[in-house]
């Protein structure tokens, strides 16, 4: 099957979604989504759209709890970007239907979650990506312009004279297809599927970062993986988040004799950022030999009920109430602050190739997310990345990093299976980290890489291959990145180098094929 537009899409989520509604004005528009149109991270999005919109916010004040969080390592331009222009987006969801949950008076029923020194999350009770998701495809729906392509997976950009003219897919039923367009938008989300513990749906397994590398474009910052500490860990029970939302709320860690222990190891306790929260729950639960729970049980049952319908629903369903009951908890690969290197407006290192959304690295969240400032994001620079796709062809300007080349794989093992490569990910490039598991894992992933490489020519229509392929070349670079670093900032942790290095390290370094 072969397509022509004026834009193609690859990705159906905020940043995917927001980009193609500015598009869809200036052209004729294709999304490739992987599974079914509405299938990606942000219906996932429990917690909240982090805006200033409140009497008590301002940008500047959203701005400093973003840096801080960052740890050192925020673009401050891409912040205020954020920051500035979050409000309006925000608003223009509402305008457009976006039932986010109010107070008494009518006005928005703000949150708070950790590292915000003030109440600014909107949400809609505990579903707020999929009530977004809704409001964005009822206007990218009725358009003649936009063309959804289901179960489309994306398996290469397009090539021609050193620019990107398009992507590769292969369908359902293993056919191969071809979408030429003069612009082309990477928004397929993040790579949590890369780690055996993981928040993220099935979908996310690094698919734009791999296919932007393989094409040549930089990509950054792929140490910094954010790790949610509250993820339910009950026997038998699929692993499912428990949203910061709820210790925004006042759900407190617990341990096994039920007391709060957040204040022991962190002044800001529950509500500390979620790199310091995980691994409080790992020394604390190394401390008692026992696991570490989430409770609410101090707070109104109705409250919580209506509060966090979905979240109790699922905490019914694995045998356990969430407004009476301790609910174990355990951290798991939650969000991915590097990716495919972009400029404020979406340009990638290569001409004709952009990026928005978790998939891309414009700096904004440093070497950690600041909690619902991913949603924002995405509407944010989805929208700045449309403009740039429509006006004409400008050079990307690109921040300051250390550049490494990788280099070229060579034939190694047989192909891995998924699950061992998300096994190793998990024990050696997980929430610790250190030089002698790195080491490890580098070795069987650069293997496995040229066993991929290898392969990949006998196996173009094959979905289970892309799969494999997309989890090791994330896994790869993710694994290279945190052995270079060698200190502990934000989501990297180093147990061999525990303290951060702003002598040496305070830099960006980004990889390419």
């Amino acid at each position: 099957m072969d397509l022509r537009g004026d834009f193609v899409i690859i990705g159906s989520g905020i940043a995917g979604l927001r980009a193609a509604i500015a598009l869809a004005a200036a052209g004729d528009v294709v999304i490739l989504t992987k599974a079914g149109p509405a299938e990606s991270n942000t219906g996932y999005a429990q917690g909240g759209i982090a805006a200033a919109v409140g009497p008590d916010d301002s940008p500047e004040l959203h701005a400093d709890d973003t840096m801080k969080a960052g740890d050192g390592l925020c673009d401050p331009d891409a912040v205020r970007l954020l920051v500035t222009d979050g409000p309006r987006y925000v608003r223009e969801l509402l305008e457009w239907g976006a039932a986010f949950d109010r107070d008494a008076a009518g006005q928005s029923a703000l949150g708070r979650e950790g590292a915000h020194s003030v109440r600014r999350v909107l949400h809609a009770h505990d579903a707020t990506g999929r009530e977004i998701a809704r409001v964005l495809w009822q206007r990218v729906a009725p358009s003649p312009r936009i063309r959804v392509l289901g179960d489309a997976l994306a398996t290469n950009v397009l090539m021609r004279d050193g620019a990107c003219v398009g992507a590769a897919f292969v369908d359902a039923a293993g056919v191969a297809g071809r979408v030429e367009a003069r612009a082309t938008l990477l928004a397929t989300g993040g790579a949590g599927q890369v780690f055996r513990e993981t928040t993220n749906p099935a979908i996310a397994t690094g698919d734009g970062l791999a296919i932007a590398f393989r094409a040549g474009a930089r990509v950054s910052d792929l140490e910094f993986v954010q790790f949610h500490p509250t993820v339910m860990q009950v026997a038998a029970a699929p692993r499912f988040l428990l949203s910061e939302a709820l210790r925004g709320e006042g759900a407190r860690l617990v341990n096994e004799a039920g007391e709060p222990f957040m204040q022991r190891y962190e002044p800001a306790g529950d509500l500390a950022s979620r790199d310091l929260v995980s691994r409080a729950m790992v020394r604390e639960a190394e401390r008692t030999g026992a696991p570490v729970y989430l409770s609410l049980a101090h707070l109104d049952p109705a409250f919580v009920g209506d509060r966090f319908p979905t979240i109790a629903d699922a905490c019914r369903q694995a045998g356990v109430d969430l407004a009476r009951d301790r609910i174990p908890v355990s951290p798991a690969a939650h969000y991915v602050m590097g990716g495919v290197e972009t400029d404020a407006d979406g340009r990638t290192s290569l001409p004709g190739l952009f990026a928005a959304g978790e998939v891309a690295c414009t700096g904004v969240h440093g070497a950690n997310r600041l909690a619902s400032n991913s949603l924002l994001e995405g509407l944010v620079f989805g929208a700045r990345a449309a403009a740039a796709m429509i006006g004409p062809p400008v050079s990307p300007t690109l921040r300051a990093s250390r550049v490494e080349d990788v280099p070229a794989p060579n034939a190694g093992a047989s192909l891995p299976d998924a699950d061992s490569v998300r096994d190793l990910m998990w024990r050696r490039v997980g929430l610790v980290r250190s030089r002698e598991g790195l080491h490890d894992a580098v070795r069987s992933l650069t293997s496995w890489w040229g066993a991929v490489h290898a392969a990949a020519p006998d196996a173009s229509a094959d979905r289970g291959f892309h799969r494999v392929s997309s989890i090791v070349t994330a896994g790869l670079l993710i694994a290279r990145a945190a052995l270079r670093r060698e200190e502990s900032r934000g989501g990297h942790f180093r147990a061999d180098f525990p303290g951060r290095d702003d002598l040496h390290w305070k830099l960006h370094v980004a990889d390419r094929l």
